[in-house]
C-alpha cells in the first residue's frame, strides 16, 4: 500500500496549493524517513540521488530547454508576434472567419516556438481577443480558438514539451529493453519525437481551420469578415517569413541530422535575438524581461525535475514500479486495456498537474511497462502529448481556460470560454481515436528519416 499512499499524499499536497517541486521532494523524503524508521525502506535508494542530480546537469539534451525557452520568450516579449498577427489579419481578414484563421496560424507558430501552454494562451489572449471582440466575433468561438491554438505547443515541434518528453521516453525505452534481457538497447531521440509529431500536429491545425471556416460559412454572424488592409511583398517578407524561416531552420536542421536538438535550440535562440535586434525591438528593457523570464521558467523546469527524481526513487524503493507493472499487465484485454487506463489517468492528472510534472513523474513509471507490452515509444509519446493537450482544454479544470480567464475582459463570461472549447475538445478526441487506429501517422515519418 505504500506506493498508493505516496501517490495519494502527493495529490493532497498539490490540491492544498504547495509548490510542485517542493511537494514532490518533501513528500518523498518524509515517506522515506518513515520507511527507514519502520524498517520498510532501504537507504541505498537515497544514495543514488547525487548521481541522478549529476546526470541531470550533464544531460546534453536538457541543455536545449533553456535555449528553446529563450527563443520563445524573445518572440513573445518583442513585437514580432504582434506584427505577424497584424500581417496575417491583412492577408486573410476579408475571408469568412479570416481573423480566426489568422489567430490559428499565428498561435500555432507561437506555440511551436514557446512550447509553454500558459505563455502562448496569455500572449494570444492579450493580442487576439480584443481584435476578435471588436470584429464582433462570437465570444465562445473567439475564446475557444485562442485556448485551442495555445495548447498546440504540446504537439507542434520544436517545443520544450517534446524535448522533455523525448528525453524521458528515451530513458524509459532503454529501461524497458534491459528488463526483457536486451543488453544492446535501441534508442529513441528527441528528433524521433519531433518527426513523429509533425503530421499529427499539422492535421490538428488543419482540422481547426476547417472548423473555423465551416462555422463562418454556415453562420456568418459568428465570424464576420474584417476589412483587409493592403499587403505588400516587403510587408510579407518583413513580418511573416523571418519567424517562419527561423522555426523551419531549427526543425529542419534537427530532422536532417545537421544539428542535434541542443545545437538547433542554440541557433533558434540566437536567431530570435538577432531578428528582434534587426527590427529594433531588442531594447535594454526587453533584454532584461527576456533573460528574467527565461531564467525563471528554466529554474522551474529543473527544480521540478529534481523533485520528480527524488519522488521516483522513493516510489521505486517501495516497489511502486513492480506494483504498476503487475497491475497493468494483469488487466483483462492486455496491452489495449493497459493503454486505455494509462491514457485516462494521464488525462485526469492533466487537470491538476502541468505537463512538466506529468512528464517527469508519471511517464517514467508507466512508460517502461507499456513498452515491455509492445507499445511503440514514438506513438506513445505523441498520444501522451495530444492527451495532455486535450486535458488542458477540458472544463472545469483545464489550465488553458484559467490562463485565458486571467487576461480576458470582464464582459467575457467563464461559461462562454467553456462553451467555446467544446468543439475543439471533440477535434482532439477525434485525433486521438484516428491515431489509435492509424499509428503510422506518428511512426511513418521517423521511420523514413531515421530508418
Amino acid at each position: 500500500m505504500a506506493p498508493i499512499l505516496l501517490f495519494l499524499a502527493i495529490f493532497i499536497v498539490l490540491i492544498l496549493g504547495y509548490p510542485v517541486a517542493l511537494s514532490l521532494a518533501g513528500t518523498a523524503l518524509i515517506a522515506a524517513a518513515i520507511g527507514i524508521a519502520t524498517g520498510s525502506f532501504e537507504t541505498a535508494f537515497l544514495t543514488a540521488m547525487p548521481s541522478r542530480l549529476f546526470g541531470i546537469i550533464t544531460n546534453q539534451t536538457l541543455i536545449a530547454v533553456p535555449l528553446f525557452i529563450l527563443m520563445g520568450v524573445t518572440l513573445e516579449k518583442t513585437r514580432i508576434a504582434q506584427q505577424l498577427l497584424d500581417t496575417m489579419s491583412r492577408v486573410f481578414g476579408g475571408l469568412p472567419g479570416g481573423l480566426g484563421l489568422s489567430v490559428t496560424i499565428v498561435g500555432a507558430l507561437m506555440a511551436a516556438s514557446t512550447g509553454i501552454v500558459g505563455a502562448t494562451v496569455v500572449t494570444m489572449g492579450l493580442m487576439s481577443l480584443p481584435a476578435m471582440l471588436n470584429a464582433r466575433y462570437d465570444v465562445p468561438l473567439a475564446t475557444g480558438t485562442i485556448c485551442a491554438t495555445g495548447t498546440l505547443g504540446q504537439i507542434i515541434p520544436p517545443s520544450i514539451a517534446l524535448v522533455l518528453l523525448g528525453d524521458v521516453l528515451s530513458n524509459a525505452y532503454q529501461q524497458a529493453q534491459l528488463s526483457v534481457g536486451i543488453f544492446n538497447p535501441k534508442t529513441v531521440s528527441v528528433g524521433h519525437l519531433f518527426a513523429g509529431a509533425i503530421i499529427p500536429g499539422l492535421v490538428l491545425v488543419f482540422l481547426y481551420v476547417i472548423y473555423i471556416v465551416s462555422t463562418a460559412t454556415l453562420n456568418p454572424e459568428k465570424a464576420p469578415p474584417v476589412k483587409a488592409g493592403n499587403i505588400t511583398f516587403s510587408l510579407m517578407m518583413g513580418s511573416i517569413f523571418p519567424p517562419l524561416l527561423l522555426i523551419i531552420a531549427v526543425l529542419g536542421s534537427i530532422l536532417s541530422g545537421i544539428a542535434t536538438p541542443t545545437e538547433a535550440a542554440g541557433v533558434g535562440a540566437m536567431g530570435a535575438l538577432a531578428l528582434a535586434a534587426i527590427r529594433r525591438e531588442l531594447s535594454l528593457r526587453h533584454l532584461k524581461e527576456i533573460t528574467l523570464s527565461t531564467t525563471k521558467t528554466t529554474a522551474m523546469v529543473f527544480f521540478i525535475l529534481i523533485g520528480a527524481s527524488m519522488f521516483s526513487l522513493v516510489f521505486r524503493g517501495y516497489g511502486g514500479d513492480e506494483l504498476v507493472h503487475g497491475w497493468l499487465s494483469g488487466l483483462p484485454g492486455g496491452v489495449i486495456s493497459a493503454t486505455i487506463v494509462v491514457m485516462v489517468v494521464i488525462f485526469l492528472l492533466g487537470f491538476i498537474l502541468d505537463f512538466i510534472e506529468i512528464t517527469f513523474v508519471v511517464v517514467p513509471i508507466v512508460g517502461p511497462v507499456l513498452m515491455v507490452l509492445g507499445i511503440d515509444p514514438i506513438w506513445l509519446g505523441i498520444m501522451i502529448a495530444i492527451n495532455l493537450q486535450t486535458s488542458f482544454l477540458t472544463p472545469p479544470f483545464g489550465f488553458a481556460l484559467f490562463y485565458l480567464r486571467g487576461v480576458a475582459p470582464a464582459e467575457v463570461a467563464t461559461r462562454d470560454i467553456y462553451r467555446g472549447v467544446i468543439p475543439f475538445i471533440g477535434i482532439q478526441l477525434l485525433m486521438l481515436i484516428v491515431l489509435a487506429f492509424l499509428p503510422e501517422l506518428a511512426t511513418w515519418l521517423p521511420s523514413r528519416i531515421y530508418g
